[in-house]
């Protein structure tokens, strides 16, 4: 990705640091100030991304000449900046792990410039990512033990995002996608059944489910309600008998109407036919809310493709996110603006036992008995530390995550997320560091 994914004036600020030979280590603590209603956690995700980024942080020769002619940049400055290659460190959550409000998703420490122009894309990629795994978490608490399928690619903000929705649905646990390019990429199963066209084309529903049987004997799932439900379900069923097909192998796709009856229907309509075995799948603006009145319901439901609600976090699309400097050149600092304002120093997160406080702390400190650190060094010198983390070991650890979060933040309606007290260290440091700022830069 081009290290022109920045907004104009970090360049500038990084420009201007340059300048001045401010090149001393700055730390840069990314982290969410409050949580979304209905929002009693946050699953981190989209490091991996923001690593790839800082690795192959550069401007090419065409990058810099737009910086020249467009920006008016100095020649100075512009030789500077196509010097600039990430050399820094960074401490994060590995993905999957679960957070709270205050607590960093990650954190830079590099020379100064190099650390403000990689603000946009790591809050671009962190706040995004983390944002739709959150809402794919509570679809898989909402729909109990039923598979998940992201749909959602063709709904998503452009191909970036399909990408990007379909890694953190399958980080949450969703057990597939049917958006083919990010199956390749990342080892997932693909997920396809047929669409209404498909249905449409032929001159009848039958017409439609005998090619579809003989072409994908293996995998038969039908769509049935493109003309009415319950005769698409006996079509179904006659179909799949006359070719054959093993019940395990068959299945029917409800993608409208009420599908709390429509299934309990078919359900009854394939036990009748002997196909106990066969599944039946639900799609269709499908959330985290109506997948928990269908579970509640007893749905006889075992598949769900979930699309736009999940793909673009339709009740909460946007996470207040910051990316703030928090020490430079040895110096902890802090923002003193209201309602914003930041804790000095790089941070550790500290864990216990279910149901525990988690303990914000100085990086340095040391940790407490009963607890681990959360943060952990991801890169080193510009170079990833771990490899590549998995997307299955993201998933593992979410779900060693979920299993630990208190039902009261599991809650869709009214949660309350786990309390994040601060250390008597961190408290201390902050008194001290808002005292300095404030007798520095008081009306005189």
């Amino acid at each position: 990705m081009t290290a022109l994914h920045t907004d104009l004036y970090e360049i500038r600020m990084a420009a201007s640091y340059l300048r001045r030979g401010m090149t001393e280590p700055a730390t840069f603590s990314l982290f969410v100030r409050d949580l979304p209603g209905d929002r009693g956690f946050l699953v981190a995700a989209g490091l991996a991304d923001c690593l790839s980024f800082l690795e192959s942080l550069y401007f090419d020769e065409s990058e810099l000449a737009y910086l020249r002619d467009t920006v008016h940049l100095r020649e100075s400055d512009v030789d500077a900046l196509g010097r600039i290659r990430f050399r820094g460190e960074v401490w994060a959550p590995p993905e999957g792990t679960i957070v709270f409000p205050g607590e960093p998703l990650l954190e830079v420490t590099a020379p100064l410039p190099q650390a403000q122009l990689v603000e946009t894309a790591m809050l671009n990629h962190l706040t995004f990512q983390s944002t739709v795994a959150t809402k794919a978490a509570r679809c898989r608490l909402a729909a109990a033990g039923a598979e998940l399928v992201d749909f959602a690619a063709r709904r998503t903000h452009g191909p970036g995002a399909a990408f990007a929705v379909a890694r953190a649905c399958a980080l949450a646990g969703f057990g597939g996608t049917s958006h083919v390019a990010s199956a390749r990429r990342f080892g997932l199963r693909p997920v396809g059944t047929m669409a209404h066209s498909y249905i449409q084309a032929f001159p009848g529903e039958i017409e439609a489910f005998r090619a579809f049987a003989e072409d994908f004997p293996d995998n038969t799932v039908f769509l049935v309600d493109t003309y009415d439900t319950i005769t698409g379900v006996r079509a179904a069923i006659d179909v799949a008998r006359a070719a054959g097909i093993p019940d395990e192998r068959a299945g029917i796709r409800l993608d409208s109407g009420d599908l709390l009856a429509l299934a309990r229907q078919a359900r009854r309509l394939l036990d009748d036919a002997g196909m106990t075995r066969s599944v039946i799948m639900a799609s269709g603006g499908l959330d985290e809310y109506e997948l928990s009145r269908l579970t509640a319901a007893g749905a006889p439901i075992d598949s769900y493709g979930v699309g736009t609600k999940v793909g673009v976090s339709a009740d909460a699309p946007a996470l207040d996110s910051a990316y703030k400097l928090v020490e430079y050149a040895g110096r902890p600092v802090m923002k003193l603006s209201s309602g914003k304002a930041t804790l000095p120093g790089a941070k550790q997160v500290f864990r216990t036992a279910p149901g525990e406080p988690d303990v914000l702390a100085s990086r340095d400190e040391p940790v407490p008995r009963g607890h681990r650190p959360l943060l952990v060094p991801v890169m080193r010198n510009g170079r990833r530390l771990r490899g590549s983390d998995s997307l299955a070991d993201a998933r593992r650890r979410f779900e060693r995550d979920l299993r630990w979060l208190p039902e009261s933040a599991r809650r869709l309606r009214g949660p309350r997320p786990v309390e994040v007290r601060r250390s008597a260290h961190l408290e201390d440091l902050t008194a001290r560091v808002r005292a300095a700022a404030r007798a520095l830069n008081s009306p005189r």
